[in-house]
């Protein structure tokens, strides 16, 4: 995917690159490299002969020669076509492309020696020398290699030369990576192969005490990350770019202390899961970002049981505009759904999210649909016409300070909702309905935490009455979702702050949207019916820790340059959040950041009346009560009765 990225893109841009490269790409195409090869296959016969004979050749062994070697080149080309050495990006070629070439010099060799073994004297002439074979095998095989390794540092130096043109100009800025791993190594070759970057690598630093000293992709190995304060000053480095695809928070952190301390600007290369994407190349270069100091580990997918869950379904997302759900629908995709069903009632969002999801997975089938869940006969009619095999419900309402005053439309759309597309999921015949809850539902001080509190008792409620396995996901915020706090605090930096924290002990838990939504979906996999997922979300943060490393990832100060104000708690609003309630007995599964919360459900003559009662105090639309019965029907929240009592 990536080599027809690069072609289409440079075709496009074809006619602006100079004359030289223009030549020089006439000179590549496939049937000139036969051309090539044949005449490299040709003359390293003839030179092995003469190192052979020591270039004193006789009549006879001159007509051996020239019987032998259409035969022996026919033997090599096949061997060359065999092992699929034409199928190579040839600007592309390194160590992974090594061993078809050790495979088809191999090959063609042992044939060569087997006819001279095995040939009886009527064919002499057929019979080349086993030194000849081995000389010859080194040389031609070396030489098509080289060739190749030729023609792209050809193309490198043409290349190089074009970006320096196209570029901005300028001395270009130096530089250390840190981090001489293979990221590291991957950045060094890209940036030296461009020339309109602007960067000049003057080493590596890596903690790595064994690469200290030694020189990769051109570069010295200069100390450890410690030796930063003189190694900039010494070398008069204008910012240091963290080359680590795989880091843990504590590191990451430890590196931009020691850079903020110098001072010295530091940036970093994408992360693992961008790279993966293919929406960014390892040398596009970004600043440090909240996100890289609050990144966890990369999710490890049952893959094989992904692929069964979903491998050709046709698999429903609700609010498949949000940030969790267009990723969800990405994900599905990924792993094999046969068409992904887009429900959202936003049509803008749901434009922008079925866009992104067909870039990222042209050979499925998307199907965008407008609708609002609250809609009976609409969701009716598209569990008619599609019959989706896969529910994943990701709408709601998940704003707190918002349902606090709009509390009638939390409890429709969030249970009534949620009632009716379960219900429509259990009598269409869906295998499993996903719905994701959130912390929030654990000992609910909020509308909303109590309104997803009463969806996953809905679909537990469910699971006892139909087939479907009706399973709850719960976990906490997400870095960069529409609602998240981290959007908010770079606006209030980029307008010169004050930057504004409820309260100075509020704390929360994060990950990152990928990371939920792959979890979510793998939680989907393991469900059998009536669990409530809790996912492994990690240490929780402190909300004005994060104030104070956004503003200090900007480069400025924390209540010098830019203010922290503390604004106050907001109706429904807790100072941390919790994935199980007392009395939930908590169990593990196969995976190990996926855990079961076990709570008694609803019973029979709990379930209807309550719901009852939800449609009867939103079509009165008296919200006061509908805060009293929460609190009357879970035991465990404590909703406040007025926006006074927030």
């Amino acid at each position: 995917m990536i080599d027809e990225k690069v072609t289409l893109n440079e075709g496009r841009r074809g006619s602006d690159r100079p004359a030289g490269i223009r030549i020089w790409q006439r000179l590549l195409n496939r049937p000139v490299q036969y051309v090539f090869d044949l005449v490299v296959l040709a003359l390293t016969f003839v030179i092995a002969y003469n190192l052979r004979f020591e270039f004193t050749i006789t009549e006879i062994e001159l007509h051996k020669m020239l019987a032998q070697l259409p035969l022996v080149v026919l033997i090599q080309f096949g061997a060359l076509n065999l092992f699929g050495i034409y199928a190579f990006v040839w600007r592309y070629i390194g160590m992974a492309e090594l061993r078809p070439f050790l495979k088809a010099a191999w090959w063609s060799f042992l044939p060569i020696v087997l006819m001279r073994l095995g040939l009886p004297n009527e064919f002499a002439q057929w019979r080349v020398p086993l030194s000849i074979a081995l000389i010859d095998t080194l040389l031609a095989f070396g030489g098509v290699l080289g060739l190749r390794v030729l023609r792209r540092a050809m193309f490198e130096s043409f290349e190089k030369q074009r970006r320096a043109r196209g570029g901005a100009g300028g001395v270009a800025k130096p530089v250390l990576l840190v981090g001489a791993g293979r990221a590291g190594v991957l950045a060094a070759r890209e940036i030296q192969a461009r020339g309109d970057m602007g960067i000049k690598i003057l080493g590596f630093v890596d903690d790595d005490l064994d690469k200290h000293g030694s020189v990769i992709q051109g570069v010295k190995v200069l100390g450890s990350s410690r030796e930063l304060p003189h190694l900039v000053a010494e070398l008069g480095v204008d910012h240091v770019v963290i080359s680590i695809a795989q880091t843990d928070r504590k590191d990451l952190r430890r590196i931009i202390d020691i850079c903020e301390a110098i001072p010295v600007r530091a940036r970093i290369i994408p992360g693992l899961y961008e790279l993966i994407d293919g929406t960014v190349e390892i040398s596009r270069i970004r600043d440090v970002e909240i996100e890289d100091l609050l990144g966890r580990d990369p999710v490890n997918l049952d893959e094989t049981s992904l692929a069964e869950f979903l491998q050709d379904k046709t698999v429903m997302v609700t609010g498949a505009g949000g940030s969790i759900g267009s990723e969800i629908c990405s994900q599905v995709a990924r792993f094999g759904a046969g068409r992904v069903l887009m429900v959202e009632r936003a049509e803008f969002a749901l434009f922008d999210a079925d866009r992104a999801t067909r870039a990222s997975c042209p050979e499925t089938e998307i199907v965008p649909l407008v609708a609002d869940i609250c809609d009976e006969s609409r969701m009716r009619a598209l569990f008619e016409a599609y019959r989706p095999a896969v529910v994943f419900h990701a709408a709601a309402h998940k704003h707190v300070p918002l349902m606090e005053d709009n509390a009638g439309e939390a409890v429709k759309n969030n249970i009534l909702g949620t009632r009716m597309l379960a219900e429509l999921s259990g009598e269409f015949g869906v295998g499993t309905f996903v719905q994701i809850s959130t912390d929030k539902a654990v000992r609910p001080t909020s509308i909303m935490g109590a309104s997803k509190r009463a969806a996953e008792l809905v679909a537990q409620d469910l699971n006892q009455r139909f087939e479907t396995h009706f399973v709850s996901v719960r976990f906490g915020n997400v870095l960069g979702s529409a609602g998240s706090v981290v959007p908010i605090f770079r606006k209030q930096i980029e307008e010169g702050g004050p930057v504004t924290v409820t309260h100075p002990d509020m704390v929360r838990y994060f990950m990152t949207i990928p990371e939920a939504s792959q979890l979510v979906v793998q939680a989907g996999a393991i469900g059998r019916g009536g669990e409530i997922f809790i996912l492994d979300m990690g240490e929780p943060v402190r909300i004005v820790d994060m104030a104070k490393d956004m503003i200090t990832l900007c480069g400025l100060r924390p209540y010098e340059d830019i203010d922290i104000e503390f604004t106050g708690m907001r109706p429904g609003e807790k100072l941390f959040e919790e994935l199980e309630t007392v009395g939930e007995t908590i169990t593990k599964t196969r995976h190990p950041k996926i855990f079961i919360g076990k709570i008694n459900t609803w019973t029979d003559a709990e379930g209807e009346p309550a719901l009852e009662r939800f449609r009867e105090l939103c079509d009165l639309g008296d919200e006061a009560e509908l805060r009293r019965f929460f609190n009357q029907l879970l035991p465990e929240a404590r909703v406040s009765l007025s926006d006074s009592e927030g």
